[in-house]
C-alpha cells in the first residue's frame, strides 16, 4: 500500500488529493488546498503546493516520510488582458466639460455666458452675459449676497459653477434663479473668459441640449467636423442632471488615437488577419476558421500588438525563454464597453467607449513542469513526476460524480482557463485548453463598472446583491425581503450591498442594483457559457453538441452561485444533463484533477 499525493496547480489555487493506493483500489484520505504561489506552471508554484501538501497531511495525521509518490498536472499558463477598440488620451479639441451629475445642483434651465472669477464680479461688463466660478474658500451666504448685489448693478449673471456642495444652498437665496452646478472638484481648472453653458434639469428628469450634440453645436456656432469632435462629449452627458460645457483657448485641448490594431492568427496552412475594431464576433470567427493555431500575434504599434507582446514578455521573463518561442494558441474575444476618463474635463468626467476583451492562452517550447518537479522532490525528499495533463485528468476524477456516464463531458473552469475532455463509450477521449475563466470574467465586471479594486470586482462576481431599504429589512436581488430583529448599521443604509458569508459588505458605485447584477450576469455569459459552448464543439469527433448526454462542471469557478444554472439552461436545448461535479460523492467541483491524478496511478497515466 502506498501514499500517494495528486496536486492540481491552478492560476488560483493548488489543489491536493491524498490516498492510499494499491493494485486493486484508492482509498482516499483528505484534501486541501491553498492559493497558488506565483505564475501558474512555474517554480515559484513550489511554495503553494507545500503548504497545501501540508494541510492534507496533517488532516490524515501523516508526516513526509509516509509518502510514496507526488504527481502533479501539466499545467498551462494562461494570462489575460484587455485590448480598447478605442483609446483616445484626450478626446476634445477645442472643448472641455463639467458632466459629473452632482445630487444637488440648484436652480433650472439653461444658461449661456462667459466665465468669470467670483472674486471679480465688480468687473463685470454690461454687454456681456456671465457665468461664475466659485471656488470653495467663500461661504453660500458670501456667495448668494454678492450675486445678488451684482444683479443690482446690472450684471447679466446666467449660472455659476460651484465648487463646494452648496449649490441648493445659495440658489434658494438668489433674487434671481439661475442654474447652478456644484461639486466640482478641480473648479480652478475651469478657464476665465471663455464661453460656456451651464444646463440643469428639473428633479427626475435628464439635460437635454447639451447633452445633443447639435444643441452643443448650436450654442458654439459649431462647423460640421467641429460637431463630429465633440460627440464623446455629449455621450458623456446623457442621463445626467446636470452639466457644463466650455470653449477653451485654440490648441489647449489636443486629440490623440492609439489604434487598436490588427490580429493575426497563424495556422499551419493558412493565417488570417482580422481588425480589433470588427468586434469580437469577426475575431472569434476568424479563429475558428484556423484548424491548428500554431501562434497569434497583434500589429505593431497599436494597442492589441502591445497587450499580446506583453502576454508574451511575462511568460518569457518566467521560463528565461526567449519571446521568439513563445506561441499564443488560444484567445478568447468578447465585446464590452468601459469608461474612459475625458482629460479634457475638470470633474473627474468619463464616457463609456466600446473595447474589446482579450484573454491568451501562452504555450513554450521549454517543459516548466519537469523543473517544478524537480524542485518539489529536492525540498521534500519525496518522488515526483508529471502525472497527466489537466482535462485528461480531470474526467477520470470527474468520473467519481455520482450519476454521471458516457458519453460525457468534462468542463473545468478555473481562474485563467477553460479545459475540457470528452470521453465516449469506447473510452476515447478528445481534449482541449481555451483561454478565459474566471479571471476573465472578474476584469469584465471591473472594468465595465469602472472600479480599480481588482478584489471588489472578484466579490462582485461571487456573491450576491441587495439593496437596504431599511435599518430592518433588505430587498434581495431576486425581489424577495429579508427582516432583522435587530438594527442594521447605519453604514450600510440604503446602500447596495453584497451578502458576503452572511455579513453585508456595502458597494460605493453611482448605480443601481440592477445595473450592477446585469453587467454581473452578462460578463459570465460572455466567457463561461461562450466558453463551455466552444470547448463542446471542440471535442466532439463531429463538432456536434448533441453528441453528449452528461456534461459536469468543475474547478474553482463552478463554485460561483448561479453557475451552474446558467450553464444547464444554456444547454437544455440540446437534452444534455449538465450540472456542477460532487468529485468523491464529497468533494463538490473541486478536487477532479487531483484525485484523477491520484487515481491514475493504476491506469499509468503519464503526461
Amino acid at each position: 500500500m502506498k501514499i500517494i499525493v495528486g496536486v492540481d496547480i491552478g492560476n488560483a489555487t493548488t489543489e491536493v488529493a491524498l490516498a492510499k493506493v494499491d493494485n486493486i483500489e484508492c482509498k482516499f484520505l483528505s484534501s486541501a488546498l491553498h492559493e497558488t504561489t506565483g505564475l501558474k506552471g512555474t517554480k515559484d508554484n513550489v511554495l503553494g503546493i507545500k503548504r497545501a501538501i501540508k494541510k492534507a497531511m496533517k488532516r490524515a495525521d501523516l508526516k513526509n516520510a509516509d509518502l510514496s509518490l507526488i504527481r502533479i498536472n501539466e499545467a498551462t499558463p494562461v494570462i489575460g488582458d484587455v485590448s480598447m477598440e478605442t483609446i483616445t488620451e484626450t478626446i476634445i479639441t477645442e472643448s472641455t466639460m463639467i458632466g459629473h451629475n452632482p445630487s444637488t445642483p440648484g436652480g433650472i434651465g439653461l444658461g449661456i455666458g462667459e466665465t468669470i472669477l467670483f472674486q471679480e464680479l465688480g468687473n463685470f461688463e454690461n454687454d456681456k452675459d456671465y457665468i461664475v466660478i466659485v471656488e470653495k474658500s467663500f461661504s453660500f451666504l458670501e456667495v448668494a449676497h454678492r450675486i445678488n448685489e451684482a444683479f443690482k448693478n446690472g450684471c447679466k449673471i446666467k449660472g455659476a459653477i460651484i465648487q463646494k456642495d452648496d449649490g441648493v444652498l445659495i440658489n434658494n437665496r438668489l433674487i434671481n434663479k439661475i442654474p447652478i452646478v456644484d461639486e466640482v472638484l478641480f473648479v480652478k481648472k475651469v478657464p476665465t473668459g471663455m464661453k460656456a453653458a451651464v444646463e440643469v434639469a428639473p428633479q427626475g428628469k435628464i439635460i437635454e441640449v447639451i447633452s445633443n450634440p447639435y444643441g452643443i453645436a448650436t450654442i458654439f456656432s459649431l462647423t460640421s467636423e467641429e460637431t463630429k469632435k465633440i460627440v464623446p462629449i455629449s455621450k458623456a452627458l446623457i442621463g445626467n442632471r446636470s452639466g457644463v460645457v466650455i470653449k477653451t483657448p485654440h490648441g489647449d485641448v489636443k486629440e490623440k488615437v492609439i489604434p487598436a490594431g490588427r490580429i493575426q492568427i497563424d495556422g499551419n496552412y493558412r493565417s488570417k488577419s482580422v481588425n480589433i475594431e470588427e468586434g469580437s464576433k469577426r475575431i472569434m470567427k476568424a479563429l475558428g476558421s484556423i484548424e491548428h493555431v500554431q501562434d497569434i500575434n497583434g500589429e505593431s504599434g497599436t494597442n492589441i500588438g502591445g497587450m499580446l507582446k506583453n502576454v508574451k514578455s511575462v511568460m518569457g521573463n518566467f521560463t528565461n525563454e526567449s519571446i521568439d518561442n513563445i506561441k499564443i494558441k488560444d484567445i478568447l474575444a468578447v465585446d464590452t464597453f468601459v469608461p474612459q476618463k475625458i482629460k479634457g474635463g475638470i470633474a473627474e468626467e468619463f464616457v463609456f467607449e466600446n473595447a474589446v476583451g482579450i484573454a491568451a492562452m501562452v504555450n513554450t517550447k521549454k517543459n516548466q513542469m519537469s523543473e517544478v518537479a524537480k524542485e518539489i522532490e529536492k525540498e521534500l525528499g519525496v518522488k515526483v513526476e508529471v502525472g497527466g495533463v489537466e482535462a485528461d485528468m480531470a474526467i477520470t476524477g470527474a468520473l467519481t460524480t455520482p450519476g454521471t456516464g458516457t458519453p460525457l463531458v468534462i468542463v473545468d473552469i478555473g481562474a485563467g482557463s477553460t479545459d475540457a475532455c470528452s470521453i465516449d463509450r469506447y473510452g476515447n477521449k478528445e481534449l482541449v485548453h481555451l483561454a478565459g475563466a474566471g479571471n476573465m470574467t472578474t476584469l469584465l465586471i471591473q472594468k465595465e463598472l469602472g472600479i480599480e479594486d481588482f478584489n471588489l470586482a472578484e466579490d462582485i462576481k461571487k456573491y450576491p446583491l441587495a439593496k437596504v431599504e431599511s435599518l430592518f429589512y433588505i430587498r434581495h436581488e431576486d425581489g424577495n425581503v429579508q427582516f432583522f430583529e435587530n438594527s442594521l448599521s447605519p453604514k450600510v443604509f440604503a446602500k447596495n450591498v453584497l451578502i458576503k458569508e452572511g455579513e453585508l459588505i456595502p458597494i460605493d458605485l453611482d448605480m443601481s442594483l440592477e445595473k450592477i447584477r446585469i453587467i454581473r450576469r452578462s460578463a459570465k455569459r460572455k466567457i463561461f457559457i461562450t466558453n463551455v459552448l466552444r470547448s463542446l464543439r471542440k471535442v466532439s469527433h463531429t463538432k456536434n453538441i448533441r453528441d453528449f448526454e452528461f456534461v459536469v462542471i468543475v474547478g474553482g469557478s463552478a463554485l460561483d452561485f448561479e453557475i451552474s444554472q446558467m450553464i444547464t439552461e444554456a444547454l437544455s436545448e440540446y437534452g444534455i444533463v449538465a450540472g456542477c461535479g460532487n468529485i468523491r460523492g464529497t468533494e463538490g467541483p473541486r478536487n477532479a484533477v487531483a484525485t484523477g491524478l491520484v487515481m491514475g496511478v493504476n491506469d499509468g497515466q503519464q503526461a
